[in-house]
C-alpha cells in the first residue's frame, strides 16, 4: 500500500471517529399535545421547535389529541406498546424516533444533552416533568427512566447526564419490570370492584325499597313492579353515566387527569371517613345523605307510579346519589382520562355504571312479595350504621390503594 493511500485512510478514520462517538441525530419528532393548553402551545412554539431545528431535526409532526381523538388513541397505543406506565405519562408527549421520549415540559438543556449523548449511553430513555412552565408552578424536580431499572428523581437544576452516568454503572442489574403498562387485567378488577362499591349506596337503595313497597301497597302485579323498577334503575344508570361523561370531558379539556385522580382519591378517603363517623355518631355533624328537598321530590314523583313519573324520579335519585359516593367516581374518571383512549375509557365507563346499578337490579329481582320487601326494609333500616362503616372503610382503603399504586 502506498504512502498516499495510508494517509487518505488515516484522514478518513480521523473524520469518522467523532461521528462514531455520537448516536445518529433523530430523524424526526412527533408531538402529542392539547391545543387548548396555552402553556403547551407556547412551549412547543418558542422552546421545542427552534431547539429541534438547531439540532438538525426538521421532520416535526404536531398531533392535537383534543380536537382529533384518533391522535389520543394513537398516543395511548404507542405508550402501551413501549411499556410506559401511567405514572410516567405527562399531559403532552414528544417522541424522538421512539428513542427519546419527553413527557410534559422538559427543559431544553436536557433535550440537547440527550440528543448529543454518546453512542451506547442508552437504548431508550424517558424524561418526565409534568408541571407547566410559565404557569406560576414551582418546578423542583424531574424523573428519568431508561426503560429498565428504577425511575430516578433529580432536582431540576441537576443535569440529565447524572442519570446517564448512574445508569451506565448499574444497568447490568436492571430488569424492565418497572415500566409495565396497564392491561385489561389491571382495569377490569379496578372497574368492577369500584363500581360495585359505589353501587352499595344507601341513598339509592332506600328509595328503591320504598318504591317497591309502595307499588305493592297499590296492588301492582309483580310484572308491573319489575317493569317500572327497571325504568327507574335505567334512569339512574343514564343520569350517573351523563355525570361521568361531563366530568371526563372536563378533565380531558383541562389537562388535569393525574391531578383529578389524586384529588378524587383524597376526596374518596374523606367521604369514607365521614361514613365511618356515622357508625359512632350517627346523625351528628355532616353526613352523606340526600337532601330533604331531593328526597321529597323524588319520592313524590315515584308515588305517581306512572312511567313518565318514574323517569323523573330516577333522574332525581341519580342526581342526589352522586354527592353520597362521588369520590369513587371522580378518582376512577381521573385514572381513565390519564391512561385510556376516549373510546376505551367510554367502554370502561359503561361497565362501571353497569356495576353501579347491579346491586339495585339484584334487589329488584329478588323481591317477590310485600313480606320480603318489609324484611329487607327493616334490615336496611336496622343496619344503617354497619352499612356506613363497611362502605366507609372500603372507600378509605380504595383511595389509599389508588394513591399508592395507580397515581
Amino acid at each position: 500500500m502506498s504512502v498516499k493511500s495510508i494517509l487518505l485512510a488515516g484522514a478518513f478514520l480521523l473524520a469518522w471517529l467523532p461521528a462514531m462517538g455520537q448516536e445518529q441525530t433523530p430523524s424526526g419528532a412527533t408531538i402529542y399535545y392539547n391545543e387548548a393548553c396555552g402553556a403547551c402551545t407556547e412551549y412547543i412554539r418558542t422552546d421545542v421547535i427552534p431547539l429541534l431545528a438547531q439540532l438538525g431535526i426538521e421532520n416535526i409532526v404536531q398531533k392535537d389529541f383534543i380536537n382529533q381523538p384518533a391522535n389520543r388513541s394513537e398516543l395511548v397505543e404507542r405508550s402501551t406498546r413501549l411499556g410506559i406506565s401511567p405514572k410516567l405519562q405527562g399531559h403532552m408527549t414528544i417522541f424522538l424516533d421512539e428513542r427519546i421520549i419527553l413527557e410534559g415540559h422538559v427543559p431544553a438543556t436536557m433535550i440537547r444533552d440527550l440528543v448529543n449523548a454518546p453512542a451506547g449511553a442508552f437504548e431508550k430513555i424517558l424524561v418526565f416533568q409534568d408541571k407547566m412552565t410559565g404557569m406560576n408552578q414551582a418546578v423542583e424536580a424531574y424523573h428519568v427512566w431508561g426503560f429498565s431499572g428504577p425511575v430516578k428523581t433529580y432536582a431540576i437544576d441537576q443535569p440529565v447526564l447524572t442519570y446517564l452516568d448512574w445508569y451506565e454503572q448499574n444497568k447490568a442489574d436492571f430488569s424492565s419490570s418497572d415500566g409495565e403498562a396497564w392491561g385489561v387485567w389491571t382495569w377490569l378488577p379496578l372497574i368492577v370492584g369500584t363500581g360495585l362499591l359505589d353501587g352499595i349506596n344507601p341513598c339509592a337503595f332506600a328509595v328503591l325499597l320504598f318504591f317497591i313497597a309502595f307499588l305493592f301497597t297499590v296492588h301492582r302485579m309483580r310484572a308491573q313492579v319489575l317493569k317500572v323498577g327497571f325504568v327507574y334503575i335505567t334512569m339512574i344508570y343514564l343520569t350517573y353515566l351523563a355525570i361521568g361523561l361531563c366530568i371526563l370531558q372536563a378533565i380531558v379539556i383541562s389537562d388535569t387527569s393525574h391531578f383529578m385522580a389524586k384529588a378524587g382519591s383524597w376526596l374518596l378517603i374523606g367521604l369514607g371517613l365521614i361514613n365511618m363517623k356515622d357508625y359512632f355518631w350517627y346523625g351528628k355533624g355532616f353526613s352523606l345523605s340526600p337532601s330533604a328537598w331531593f328526597h321529597q321530590k323524588s319520592t313524590s314523583w315515584l308515588q305517581k307510579s306512572t312511567l313518565p313519573a318514574t323517569v323523573v324520579g330516577g333522574i332525581l335519585v341519580g342526581l342526589c346519589t352522586f354527592p353520597c359516593s362521588g369520590g369513587v367516581y371522580v378518582a376512577v374518571l381521573g385514572l381513565l382520562s390519564a391512561k385510556a383512549t376516549y373510546a376505551t375509557g367510554f367502554g370502561y365507563l359503561l361497565l362501571y355504571n353497569a356495576m353501579f346499578v347491579l346491586p339495585l337490579i339484584a334487589v329488584l329481582l329478588a323481591v317477590g312479595n310485600r313480606r320480603a320487601v318489609g324484611r329487607l326494609m327493616r334490615w336496611e333500616s336496622g343496619n344503617k350504621r354497619t352499612i356506613k362503616l363497611s362502605m366507609g372503610a372500603g372507600m378509605v382503603a380504595l383511595g389509599a390503594i389508588i394513591l399508592i399504586w395507580f397515581v
